[in-house]
């Protein structure tokens, strides 16, 4: 009985072997992540099977808008991960608890505030990106229901964050099996039996999510060995709200450049055709679980670094750095040689199509090393940001984005169009962002080099 309460208890990640502590914490997170993705790929299934390809490319258009206004949510994990582990690391009580108490009180102030705009958004934002006229209500209700019940989702996250900065990733792995589960069956009941569509899927989402963040409340509230979870620690602390936002934001701004990039990219990938679109969300799906290791990974060296630098152990940062990527490689490198084998019968979950299925499988071929690549990337990051560093992660994100990706994929496809090929080839799409993967790797690694994290800590 005490061991199984040890395994759902904090975790000092601050002595023992870097790499042992880094695994433990890392693998129930990947399994937790990947109960996450399972939100979007049963909806995706259940939506392919049961509706058919278009309602597939429905729920994936609006998936880079749903993932731009998420900004405010990222930001305030971020922050929430980065300051508990660093007050955690360093045994600050007090600050441990404001911090915790200060964001949930952001998070409530944010989920009303998306919940209003990105409501009122969404269907001239889908307009804006020229959805398809054969889409666009289907894409505009299942947003809507999405930022209606927004809270459930933020809360989720935000404490999860919270979870993670005080070392125990088990509790959110068993809160999201959970949730998983009850989505699946209210994505068979609503969408097969009450034949509720594509609203039915986002409504699914939107219960399990809720369901989560409960769980997620009364963990915290059991855990007051660590910190006090009282009503005095609820009122704004000008000082704590800024640190969660400042070191937060950045992430923010980051997650937000790429959903603009998706958001821009989405445009061309429209001009292709709905088959094309479909083909996007199917492999967008498979994208999403090949990517969970090295999220995983980042998440873990970012709560590892955080506690180290709180306790003053710069050295020992350095160390599970090392260890820390060389595991995310090797890992990545099994995905990607599992994803050139079994891809093709990976896309037949999602369809029946088989002409989608190919599409879909050679394109993936393009990306599918890229997963290396963003190994590098997530796991040094991770580092600078437990450490206080968010803002070279982001500056990274917007020259890999903005200045690389992007532009490359207009101009690719541009510079493909013909008579065959009109609106250009499709797999520039993917080549772009390959390259934007690679150079954002190798930028990665010269600025964790240079060392500026070292200086950051709280």
């Amino acid at each position: 009985m005490e061991r199984f309460k040890k395994l759902f208890a904090a975790v000092d990640m601050t002595d023992g072997s870097p790499w042992e502590k880094i695994l433990l914490f890392t693998f129930p997170m990947l399994l937790g992540n990947i109960a996450q993705q399972l939100y979007n790929t049963v909806d995706s299934v259940v939506v392919g099977k049961y509706i058919g390809d278009n309602a597939l490319a429905a729920v994936g258009s609006a998936g880079p808008i749903f993932n731009l206004l998420l900004v405010l949510f990222i930001g305030i994990s971020t922050g929430a991960t980065i300051m508990v582990s660093q007050y955690f690391g360093a045994r600050k009580r007090e600050e441990l608890s404001k911090t915790i108490g200060n964001c949930i009180v952001l998070t409530a102030i944010a989920s009303v505030f998306i919940m209003v705009v990105a409501t009122l958004a969404s269907r001239p934002l889908l307009i804006l990106l020229d959805t398809p006229e054969s889409i666009l209500d289907w894409c505009t209700s299942y947003l809507q229901i999405l930022f209606i019940g927004i809270a459930g989702l933020a809360f989720y996250n935000i404490l999860c964050g919270v979870l993670r900065g005080l070392g125990d990733s088990v509790s959110a792995l068993v809160y999201l099996v959970v949730a998983s589960i009850l989505n699946i069956v209210l994505d068979v009941f609503f969408v097969a039996k009450c034949n509720m569509g594509v609203a039915g899927v986002a409504l699914a989402t939107v219960i399990a999510q809720a369901v989560s963040a409960v769980l997620c409340v009364c963990k915290l509230m059991r855990m007051k060995d660590l910190f006090d979870f009282k009503l005095k620690y609820f009122k704004l602390d000008k000082e704590i709200a800024w640190n969660v936002i400042r070191l937060g934001l950045p992430s923010g701004i980051t997650q937000a450049i790429m959903s603009m990039a998706m958001i821009l990219v989405q445009a061309l990938t429209n001009s292709f055709g709905e088959q094309f679109i479909a083909a996007n969300v199917i492999i967008m799906r498979v994208d999403g679980f090949a990517m969970l290791p090295n999220f995983s990974f980042g998440t873990a060296m970012t709560t590892y670094a955080g506690q180290n630098v709180g306790a003053g152990q710069h050295e020992r940062v350095s160390k599970g750095a090392k260890q820390g990527t060389v595991m995310a490689l090797g890992t990545s490198a099994v995905i990607t040689g599992a994803i050139l084998i079994f891809g093709k019968y990976l896309m037949g979950i999602f369809t029946d199509t088989a002409s989608l299925v190919d599409l879909s499988m050679s394109m993936m071929r393009i990306l599918a090393v890229g997963y290396i690549a963003v190994a590098v990337t997530q796991s040094l990051s991770g580092v600078m940001r437990g450490a206080g560093d968010t803002m070279t992660p982001m500056w990274i994100s917007i020259v890999q984005t903005i200045i690389i990706r992007v532009p490359l994929a207009y101009g690719l496809v541009y510079l493909t169009m013909s008579d065959a090929y009109p609106n250009g080839r499709p797999e520039c799409l993917f080549i772009s962002l390959l390259t934007s993967w690679v150079l954002g790797a190798i930028l990665t690694a010269i600025f964790y080099r240079r060392g500026k994290w070292r200086k950051d800590a709280l």
